[in-house]
């Protein structure tokens, strides 16, 4: 009679699940018949994921989101008179004639038109927006 020692029974617990994935090709890990329930195969699944996010960094967001150059189109196609507040607090009356990266070209009924720079706008409404205020 061959007696063996515990050691020697874990050591071959832990053998057998590793030769199944190997001749499976890693196909069904975790199945009902591994001895240790799947425990092995969720760790190495939780170590699969962990490196794949640390492999895989996120994007950072992009730095145009065109959501300025939208509202740009949407008013100089509608022609809606808009009011800008400057850095220093002057507002001006007009439609937008066009845009461009740093500049925008606004239309004025009694002044001239006049080329604004961007860096200098604060802020800007719709005309119409001022008229509702004032009245109520």
């Amino acid at each position: 009679m061959i007696r063996t020692t515990l050691a020697e029974v874990k050591g071959k617990v832990r053998e057998v699940p590793q030769q199944r994935e190997r001749s499976n090709n890693g196909s069904h890990r975790g199945a009902g018949g591994d001895r240790d329930g799947g425990r092995d195969s969720g760790r190495e699944n939780a170590r699969a994921q962990q490196s794949a996010v640390q492999v895989r960094k996120r994007t950072p967001p992009p730095m145009e989101t065109n959501a300025e150059l939208f509202y740009y189109k949407k008013q100089i196609d509608a022609h809606t008179p808009l009011v800008i507040v400057l850095l220093d607090g002057e507002e001006i009356e007009g439609t937008i004639e066009w845009y461009d990266r740093g500049a925008l070209k606004v239309n004025r009924k009694s002044a001239p038109n006049l080329l604004l720079l961007k860096r200098n706008v604060k802020y800007m409404f719709k005309a119409e927006d001022r008229v509702a205020e004032a009245t109520e």
